[in-house]
């Protein structure tokens, strides 16, 4: 076996000595991968996002990842048949049809450097006319049964060997560039692969290291993970890197759960004829976001309340400065999305519970929840009536403090020298003579 082993060794050896010297040291790289897909689809359409009763915190924080994708994600958590699923595949047909370059794997800007693949950024530098066409936002999901070289790609080495091209073979990377990468399960993910996914997904590069080879291409998307808190939790450290983190429970209002279960029969029944119904909705929301979109950079945010961001994430022992930046992002997308200009306190209060209860340390045995306790400091931060609640109960504590103090002293006046505060005096019977 050893010597089979030599000589097939060997044999790979030459072959790949022979190659270098047919190609040369200059290689062309270039992505093996399917044409991009096409708009049109015939798939079984996803349940209408506008359809989904209830869960008002995680519908926001999946729309405010859309307007700005620079958020950093959503991680979802919560009990199973919640939606949590169903609002993710819903999001994509929420985003408009996006220009691509035609048959490129890296569904490539044809106009945005930054947002080309390699082979398509080399061609663009030559100055060539780049064919274009247009496909819906990608929605990638991850399994979890998913390997590093899956995910991130990796060299063809039978390519490079039996036609003289180092051939790079994308992964879900890169399928997921200009989209939605979902991961369901994601606490049950190995944690090296979501550290890969959440690095990817903060730089939005991925950069492939295979026989010395190097690729880099871009990998700008939007991370989606979910998963039930009963399966296990995430490091503290993968939990800082997503932008956002949500907690979802069962619908216990009557009527959403009566709703739901009633549109939910009927999509089951007939997927066309109830998506088609939910068209002029979803559209409205379409178009609602692409205008959120481009009012983005307009929208302005005070120093005082930028201060009062810091403030909070400091009293809480926030580590790093992701958490300030978010809440920063969070609000003006939220402003965008509603349609005006200017930041508020009120859009910082609503936005500033889901940034953070992630990134705050757990205490198993404190019964108040980390998003609590972010609502409650910023409660006693803001709000001028809480703030006088709290002034009025501290000097109320202060002259309790001084009366006693008062009366203490007073009673140790009535003792004799040397007797202690508290000590047995007699009971103050005077004495015949």
């Amino acid at each position: 076996m050893q010597t089979i082993n030599g000589q097939r060794a060997i044999t790979t050896a030459r072959r790949c000595r022979a190659f270098r010297q047919r190609s040369g040291p200059a290689l062309v790289v270039r992505a093996t991968a399917a044409a991009a897909p096409s708009a049109k689809n015939s798939k079984k359409p996803n349940f209408p996002f506008v359809k989904i009763q209830g869960q008002e915190e995680m519908k926001l924080a999946l729309l405010l990842n859309v307007v700005d994708p620079n958020i950093g994600g959503v991680l979802i958590m919560g009990d199973r048949g919640t939606a949590k699923s169903v609002a993710v595949r819903a999001l994509v047909d929420l985003l408009p049809l996006i220009d691509v370059v035609e048959g490129d794997p890296f569904s490539s800007s044809p106009t945005d450097p930054k947002l080309m693949g390699p082979d398509v950024l080399d061609r663009w530098r030559r100055g060539e006319k780049l064919p274009m066409t247009q496909m819906r936002t990608p929605l990638v999901e991850l399994p979890l049964g998913a390997t590093e070289d899956r995910i991130c790609g990796t060299i063809d080495i039978e390519k490079a060997l039996t036609q003289g091209v180092k051939a790079y073979e994308p992964g879900l990377l890169a399928k997921a560039n200009r989209g939605i990468l979902y991961v369901d399960e994601v606490n049950l993910l190995d944690d090296g692969l979501v550290d890969v996914v959440l690095d990817s997904s903060a730089s939005g590069l991925n950069t492939v290291e295979r026989e010395g080879v190097s690729i880099v291409h871009p990998a700008k998307f939007i991370m989606i993970g979910s998963g039930n808190p009963a399966e296990g939790e995430l490091r503290p450290q993968l939990l800082d890197r997503f932008g956002m983190s949500v907690n979802v429970a069962t619908l216990q209002d009557t009527k959403q759960r009566t709703q739901m279960v009633l549109d939910r029969i009927a999509y089951e029944t007939d997927p066309d004829a109830f998506a088609a119904s939910c068209r002029p909705e979803q559209d409205k929301l379409t178009d609602r976001l692409q205008a959120a979109r481009e009012r983005l950079k307009q929208v302005k945010i005070s120093n005082e309340l930028q201060i009062i961001i810091s403030d909070i994430c400091s009293r809480l022992d926030v580590d790093g400065l992701r958490g300030d930046i978010v809440i920063n992002r969070a609000a003006k997308a939220l402003v965008a999305y509603e349609g005006r200009n200017e930041v508020k306190l009120d859009d910082i209060e609503r936005v500033i519970s889901s940034c953070l209860n992630h990134r705050l340390r757990k205490d198993p045995l404190d019964p108040i929840d980390n998003g609590t306790k972010v609502k409650v400091l910023f409660k006693r931060l803001t709000d001028p009536e809480v703030q006088r609640r709290e002034a009025e109960a501290q000097k109320a504590k202060e002259e309790a403090a001084k009366k006693a103090k008062e009366g203490g002293a007073a009673a140790g006046a009535g003792r004799p020298a040397g007797a202690k505060a508290g000590s047995w005096s007699g009971l103050g019977v005077p004495t015949r003579r």
